[in-house]
């Protein structure tokens, strides 16, 4: 399985993000999984792609063509998707990906989070998106979607188009449960639109 990992690029965060993200990329590799990511050689994308490495897993990083000018790429990536456009990469990272995992982020991270999020509302893709709320970092966030939720302006099923996992392990089984439900043709229990 092919898991998209969004996250940081900043290298001026606690440390507990580094090291969560870099467990998340020892689980996926150790399940089999290839990581797909932005291939960004900073923050916790550095972070869970070194930890994919360390256990013996494959990268594959999709980032628009001025990122490789600007050098910040990771060169231990087995392979490389280069695009004209952000919103390419963020089209390409979707058709590759089985499986989606948002880390702690900035504006990059919720970008893909909810467009990720939006179109599997949508029906576009039936993908399982996770959320790892490493040190409560999306406990804000979660609360904002539930007073939308409350508010009428978003239905309360879209709460359950994502699943918050407290840990790199509960993430990754979240995701490797949620897909074989879908490849035997069960789908995903409880999301209805």
């Amino acid at each position: 399985m092919k898991i998209c990992m969004f996250g940081a690029s900043s290298n001026a965060l606690d440390e507990i993000y580094y090291s969560e993200a870099r467990e998340l990329g020892h689980e996926i590799a150790r399940a089999g999984h290839t990581l797909i990511y932005g291939g960004s050689d900073c923050g916790l994308m550095r972070s869970c792609s070194d930890g994919v490495l360390e256990a013996g897993g494959k990268l594959l990083g999709i980032a628009p063509k001025f990122f490789n000018d600007a050098g910040i790429l990771n060169r231990k990536c087995d392979d490389f998707i280069f695009t004209e456009t952000m919103s390419e990469r963020k089209q390409k990272m979707e058709d590759e990906a089985d499986a989606f995992i948002a880390v702690p982020g900035g504006i990059g991270t919720y970008d893909e989070f909810f467009e990720t999020m939006t179109l599997k509302q949508l029906r576009i893709h039936a993908k399982p998106l996770a959320l790892l709320n490493t040190a409560d970092y999306f406990s804000p966030l979660l609360k904002m979607l539930e007073d939308c939720a409350a508010k009428g302006f978003m239905r309360p099923d879209c709460l359950k188009l994502f699943k918050v996992c407290s840990t790199p392990r509960e993430a990754v089984d979240y995701i490797q449960c949620a897909e074989a439900a879908e490849s035997v043709g069960g789908g995903l229990n409880g999301y209805s639109f």
